[in-house]
């Protein structure tokens, strides 16, 4: 069982910064690639970013791409995601995924955390 707690959420200007974090129980976290989501009110969850267990392949949806960077500190067992230049429809709740298969980021993930609120002002 792995439990996984984001953090560093928050209301943010546009044009701004936020770098979420996501750390995880237990002593496998490299076992596992690392996917970030986001919901907006009224729409589906979305892919945001992807990592594989050694962080050596990242992938980004279209929409973050250039903007977003994600990465992980296994001795830390913390997944981070750095999003700068935040636009107004990156508001959502973003949480954090785990995934044991190493197949890329559309593989089903088996522990989602919470979420953590981000909220970009115009």
């Amino acid at each position: 069982q792995v439990q996984l707690v984001e953090s560093g959420g928050g209301l943010v200007q546009a044009g701004g910064s936020l770098r979420l974090s996501c750390t995880a129980s237990g002593r496998t976290f490299s076992r596992y690639a690392m996917g970030w989501f986001r919901q907006a009110p009224g729409k589906e969850r979305e892919f945001v970013a992807y990592i594989s267990r050694s962080g050596g392949v990242t992938r980004y949806a279209d929409s973050v791409k250039g903007r977003f960077t994600i990465s992980r500190d296994n001795a830390k067992n913390t997944v981070y995601l750095q999003m700068n230049s935040l636009k107004p429809e990156d508001t959502a709740v973003y949480s954090c995924a785990a995934t044991l298969s190493n197949l890329g980021p559309t593989t089903p993930y088996d522990y989602w955390g919470q979420g953590t609120q981000v909220t970009v002002s115009s």
